[in-house]
């Protein structure tokens, strides 16, 4: 049995889990919130024991980095840090350089920051923690996991924007979806719970949370996705705006005398279900309010509204539909948004049983007994999917 460290950082969080490999078992599992920012917050999870927090001023990157392995050794759950063995980062673009996970080296790591433009918010980020995982575990193997791998084969056809080709060429304005790492691990599982080679099916998997994304899957292979360029396009978000008019960039930024860049940040963080509600970006809030606050109803509406098109045009890309798959939070969580999908695609085969679906991030079907369509909730884990990289590129003849 080894040890392996999935990381998944952000700028001001940094989550965690390590794994007994290849056993799958989560020995423990933190997060350290509000890095460099008065009151950070350091907590860790392990099976049978209480959580344990700590709140500290200005948590670095570094020193958080350098708390997890302290704590790690300090309270036992390894005896030595050598024990890890691996580590599996999460970055979000790979460009079309990483169609798959990757070995950190020195020349990875350098394709890594390049590729910052693509995720500047990130990119540089999961560099600098590829680093300080290097001084702090010398000895152990460091692996990339790419956001953006799963789709960097998807057909032409879907991932060119019909801007001139020039583009493309010069600077790599193409699709490059996000999420990628949640919708590969819920394709794979899916077709675990239904007994069936990933190759025989036909899947649209539904990553809805604070971001959202839509990816179809046909016989295994990607053929296309919602998010794009950034993870700003496709449906409607908790705070992203998802597809508009382009020009209507342009429109806003003279009628509000603002700059691209600021309306950019508008589109990003103040847009989506908040926008539309001016109420929050959380649907468990809007749920509650819609009875009595039509903008809130409106907003649940539309966010229903964008992934039903995207599905739409997905079973006709895919030329029929074996499963619809929900994830993430509030694919995983919300009861009511599942029917409001469900409820307007009948004309693909797709039902919802009211009495399955009353269920909470529990990998379940709950479509009716024999329908065409199988009806899926299934928990995404894309630490597992991480860690198993890092088995996969760094141990011989492992199982995966």
């Amino acid at each position: 049995m080894t040890k392996t460290l999935a990381i998944n950082a952000g700028s001001s969080t940094l989550k965690w889990k390590l794994f007994s490999m290849p056993d799958e078992t989560v020995i423990a599992s933190g997060l350290v919130d509000r890095l460099n920012l008065p009151g950070s917050i350091f907590t860790v999870k392990r099976p049978g024991a209480e959580k344990y927090k700590k709140v500290e001023d200005n948590i670095t990157y570094r020193l958080a980095a350098a708390m997890v392995l302290s704590h790690l050794k300090d309270s036992g759950i390894v005896k030595h840090l050598h024990e890890i063995t691996g580590i599996g980062h999460r970055v979000v673009a790979g460009g079309e350089i990483f169609s798959d996970s990757a070995v950190i080296t020195d020349e990875t790591l350098q394709q890594i920051k390049d590729l910052a433009e693509y995720a500047p918010l990130h990119n540089p980020i999961q560099a600098q923690y590829i680093e300080i995982f290097q001084t702090l575990l010398p000895n152990a193997h460091q692996v990339a996991v790419f956001d953006t791998s799963l789709y960097t084969d998807m057909p032409k056809v879907n991932y060119m924007y019909p801007i001139p080709y020039q583009y493309y060429k010069d600077f790599g304005a193409r699709k490059y979806g996000a999420h990628g790492t949640s919708h590969r691990y819920v394709a794979e599982r899916t077709a675990e719970i239904l007994g069936k080679p990933l190759q025989d099916l036909k899947l649209i998997t539904l990553h809805l949370g604070s971001g959202s994304s839509v990816t179809a899957f046909d016989h295994g292979k990607v053929i296309d996705t919602s998010m794009g360029f950034t993870p700003l396009a496709g449906v409607m978000m908790g705070t992203r705006s998802g597809d508009i008019d382009a020009s209507l960039v342009t429109f806003l930024t003279k009628k509000l005398g603002i700059s691209i860049s600021e309306m950019t940040d508008i589109l990003n963080k103040k847009s989506g279900l908040l926008g539309v509600s001016e109420l929050s970006p959380d649907q468990r809030d809007l749920e509650e309010a819609e009875d009595k606050n039509p903008k809130a109803k409106l907003a649940l509406d539309m966010f229903a509204n964008r992934v039903v098109r995207y599905i739409g045009s997905y079973v006709a890309e895919l030329n029929g539909l074996d499963a619809l798959v929900f994830t993430a939070g509030s694919g995983e969580n919300g009861i009511g948004m599942r029917e409001r999908i469900a409820n307007q695609i009948g004309v693909f085969g797709v039902n919802i049983d009211h009495d399955k679906n009353q269920v909470r991030g529990k990998e379940t079907i709950i479509s009716p007994d024999g329908a065409k369509v199988k009806v899926m909730v299934v928990p995404t884990n894309e630490e597992l999917e991480i860690v198993r990289d890092v088995t996969r590129l760094t141990t011989p003849h492992s199982k995966y």
